[in-house]
């Protein structure tokens, strides 16, 4: 029986040769065989010539998920173990030992498409979205085991990805010890209690590590709102920071517990540093006090292309709001993390909230996740944290 194999429509193989590491089901011609999904096909061009290895599933919007450009390389557990070891090496040459909690592998960014792997202290949570690497899951456990020896692997693997790639949720321990409750890890030093099973994304917020260490150096003597705080990354390098006042503000009661915690665990008062349990849309309107630093970091507002519109309209309306209680001159850190508004849409609609606040506002620097989450430069798609730091004239 003649191998499977993907043939792509003429011209479709410069997609791949740019770099980018998915083809869509428009930009196959035809599929030989009978392949399953999940499994890894060659691809070839109009002419049959192999330009690269694809992980394949016809379910998936994305028919074909790149894995190497190499037609002769084994897909097997020593390619994997190779690329868990390329990234895992590349955190320890980035990453400062004062770092305990940290992305290890993101995904296409380190050529494991559909696995992400945090590490928090001692303890491993990974976050499984393809096919594919679903197929692999016990053997990456065993490899992650092996080469990293984590006291305990806890699984998160949630969301609409998982859906489209025709999988359901799941979640639980993988392998060894389970983590306390409330388990503590450095991130420069600050000390924080994450909550790897029931806490938001796998426990922390770790994109934003470089953002934090900027709001640092920018809050001696400020006064500062930092809205959406879930435990209080923000708030905790703003009162390192040497702000006079540090006003967190979320709507989950367990996250504010977490950020009061959080501020006691690195000794500062929770009542002259006060976490407000309140929703941010409701918060801000009522709210008189004016302030030198807001940072707006909320939840990804729109999960799927329907959803833009209600989401720009959000976005637009906690950044007239936030733009409208800074004082001059004052500086406004605000963030989309939703994939489905890209970085010239996000300019507009903040664009806009100035406008509608009767300023102008100055940009200081376009913000992205930290070094340990690095994307492949033609994979746009992949930059979903995008931040803007501005200045009010």
């Amino acid at each position: 029986m003649t191998p499977a194999r993907v043939i792509l429509k003429p011209g479709k193989e410069h997609i791949i040769k740019r770099g980018h590491p998915w083809l869509f089901s428009g930009a196959i011609a035809r599929i030989e065989g009978k392949p399953a999904n999940g499994g890894v096909l060659p691809v070839c061009r109009a002419d049959g010539r192999v330009v690269a290895q694809a992980a394949y599933n016809h379910l998936s919007d994305i028919a074909l998920r790149i894995l190497t450009l190499d037609p002769g390389v084994r897909i097997d557990g020593a390619f994997w173990r190779a690329r868990i070891r390329s990234a895992a090496a590349l955190r320890t040459a980035l990453v400062p030992e004062s770092t305990t909690a940290m992305r290890l592998v993101n995904a296409e960014g380190d050529g494991l498409p559909g696995l992400i792997v945090d590490r928090y202290g001692d303890h491993l949570v990974i976050s499984i979205s393809t096919l594919l690497m679903d197929r692999q899951r016990e053997e990456l456990c065993e490899i992650l085991a092996t080469e990293l020896v984590p006291a305990g692997i806890y699984e998160r693997s949630e969301g609409r990805a998982r859906q489209r790639e025709g999988l359901d949720t799941r979640s639980g321990m993988l392998w060894g010890d389970p983590p306390p409750a409330r388990l503590e890890v450095l991130e420069n030093n600050l000390r924080f209690q994450v909550d790897l099973i029931e806490g938001q994304k796998t426990g922390f917020f770790l994109d934003q590590r470089g953002s934090r260490e900027l709001i640092e150096k920018l809050s001696r003597g400020t006064r500062v709102l930092n809205c959406f705080a879930y435990s209080g990354g923000f708030s905790l390098y703003a009162a390192r920071g040497g702000a006079r006042s540090v006003t967190s503000v979320e709507l989950s009661a367990h996250a504010c517990g977490l950020c009061r915690a959080n501020l006691l665990l690195n000794g500062y008062d929770p009542a002259l540093h006060p976490v407000v349990t309140a929703d941010v849309f409701d918060y801000l309107p009522t709210l008189e006090e004016r302030f030198d630093l807001i940072i707006l970091d909320p939840p990804a507002f729109a999960k799927s292309q329907k959803d833009v519109a209600r989401a720009s309209r959000g976005y637009k309306e906690i950044n007239l709001q936030g733009i409208r209680h800074l004082e001059r001159g004052g500086l406004l850190a605000t963030f989309s993390c939703s994939n489905h508004i890209d970085h010239d849409l996000f300019k507009k609609i903040v664009l806009a909230a100035a406008a509608d606040a009767g300023v102008v506002v100055q940009l200081l620097r376009e913000l992205e996740p930290g070094v340990d989450h690095p994307v492949l430069l033609a994979h746009e798609e992949g930059r979903y944290l995008k931040g803007l730091l501005l200045r009010v004239m």
